[in-house]
């Protein structure tokens, strides 16, 4: 008993000195700073000016439905003729295309043929407001009435808010007289919120005149002021974003009157079979940008923190278990199963003949469309429904770099207007235009420089959207300052 207690005993100084070790040792990997970037300075602007114009562009409703039907054309029509008069010296400077009728596409020719170019993205198009809820909004959702240090309304962060930024940008740095040596692309997509066909046709053109840009930047994350773990300001970066794909699941049955029901009901069927898929959850994985986020979080925050994640191989467990405790954090580590439609019976005492629901996944990298199929049917097993992915399904990207020039152009451009804050790695667990644009770039990047606090995020596609002044200054000397930089 006295050697094995020896034994343990050794083996918990070597386990404790290995920690020790491991945590005086560790810094996050890949993860590359913005020395060696000197930035611009941001042109001359004035904030009220700019946040009447971004006012003036939300009148304009340029709403995405689900229904294509439902949208009208006029609006973009009107909202482009308006760019076009509003900033006039960047009209002048760069070649204006209209793709798939609506997506428009700027490009500034640059002095040196050999750079690769540039992508700045932000699109037109905007969520409608939910039915009923007009009543609800502090301001009309389409007067974009400035009020309380903000700009009101539909879209004033998603994504008129980086669509102005970026033209306030583009036009000072025009009417200052700047040539760029790098040409810069804008892609203002006209169909983000239902799918992003102008970025997609956009990104094909692209592909055939073989532009192969150095990076391209569009909305998708921010700084955080009240980051997990450090509770603090973090500079979130997006450098890849989840797929998407929605499983359909049918439970034919012979219908008939509900007064009198057979042993086999089709809701029945499917309500057991949608639980069981829903039951079934992809295993959560801590690697790829979630681990990079959570590896420079928990480093910055420091004490048992930096203990942990500087052991994994112990601590590993203990951190997914933290995670997957917030719906948010959790996203970010697997992939996600929603049950989100069923349809049945028209009418209460008539038995339908198919019952369907629709699962909504966002699909974490590693993971496929086969891989939902597989697990969706081992769930469902001998249950008498039928499982099939609509056309829309798309894979996950790729994982840009954290240690290429792009990514030190728009941290150094970042960390300028939130000094002090933490820079980390993150997943995009939404869908942005910039994915079209993986094949026609080095790097795809995902940031705007607003700060907001976790719980301001709900107003995007929410009630009571605002972009506070402040924010929309950050805004355009970020895009200045990045533009003329990397362009310069």
């Amino acid at each position: 008993m006295n050697r094995m207690a020896k034994s343990a005993g050794a083996i918990v100084l070597i386990a404790i000195g290995i920690i020790a070790f491991r945590t005086a040792t560790f810094e996050p990997k890949g993860i590359a700073d913005a020395s060696g970037v000197v930035l611009a300075e941001a042109q001359a602007f004035d904030t009220a000016s700019a946040a009447a114009r971004l006012g003036e562009s939300i009148r304009f409703q340029t709403i995405s439905h689900q229904e294509p039907l439902d949208n009208r054309p006029e609006e973009w029509t009107k909202f482009q003729a308006w760019l076009t008069k509003t900033y006039p010296r960047f009209h002048e400077t760069a070649v204006r295309e209209l793709i798939a009728d609506r997506t428009l596409l700027y490009r500034w020719e640059g002095s040196d043929k050999s750079a690769q170019p540039i992508i700045v993205m932000a699109h037109q198009d905007v969520v409608p407001v939910t039915p009923d809820t007009e009543k609800d909004w502090k301001y009309p959702p389409f007067a974009g009435t400035i009020a309380e240090g903000a700009v009101w309304g539909r879209g004033s962060i998603d994504d008129k808010g980086s669509l102005i930024g970026l033209f306030e940008s583009l036009e000072g740095l025009a009417a200052s007289g700047f040539k760029p040596k790098r040409t810069i692309y804008l892609v203002a997509g006209h169909d983000e919120e239902i799918g992003g066909t102008g970025a997609r046709t956009v990104a094909a053109l692209f592909a055939k005149r073989g532009v192969m840009a150095l990076f391209t930047i569009d909305e998708g994350s921010l700084v955080m002021t009240d980051a997990p773990v450090i509770k603090g300001p973090a500079i979130l970066i997006g450098i890849a974003e989840k797929g998407y794909a929605t499983l359909q699941v049918d439970a034919p049955a012979k219908g008939g009157h509900s007064s009198m029901p057979p042993k086999e009901i089709g809701t029945v069927n499917l309500a057991k079979a949608v639980v069981a898929i829903n039951q079934n959850q992809f295993p959560a994985r801590l690697n790829g940008p979630a681990a990079g986020m959570i590896e420079v979080l928990m480093d910055r925050a420091g004490g048992m923190s930096r203990v942990a994640v500087a052991n994994r191989w112990l601590f590993d467990g203990m951190i997914k278990q933290i995670m997957m405790a917030s719906p948010s954090s959790a996203a970010m580590l697997h992939t996600t199963i929603a049950p989100t439609m069923l349809t049945g019976s028209p009418k209460e005492n008539v038995l339908p003949q198919t019952a369907t629901a629709k699962i909504n996944y966002r699909i974490a990298p590693g993971d496929t469309s086969d891989d939902i199929l597989k697990r969706a049917s081992m769930a469902v097993g001998n249950l008498p429904v039928k499982l099939s992915l609509s056309e829309r399904s798309r894979p996950p990207t790729g994982v840009s770099s954290t240690d290429s020039l792009g990514w030190k152009l728009i941290r150094a451009a970042a960390e300028s207007e939130a000094k002090g804050a933490v820079v980390a790695p993150f997943l995009v667990v939404a869908g942005t235009d910039s994915r079209s644009m993986s094949g026609v770039s080095n790097d795809v990047y995902r940031f705007q420089p607003i700060q907001l606090k976790s719980s301001e995020t709900g107003m995007i596609h929410g009630t009571n959207e605002h972009m506070t002044l402040d924010n929309l200054a950050r805004m355009i000397r970020f895009y200045s300052r990045l533009i003329a930089t990397a362009a310069g």
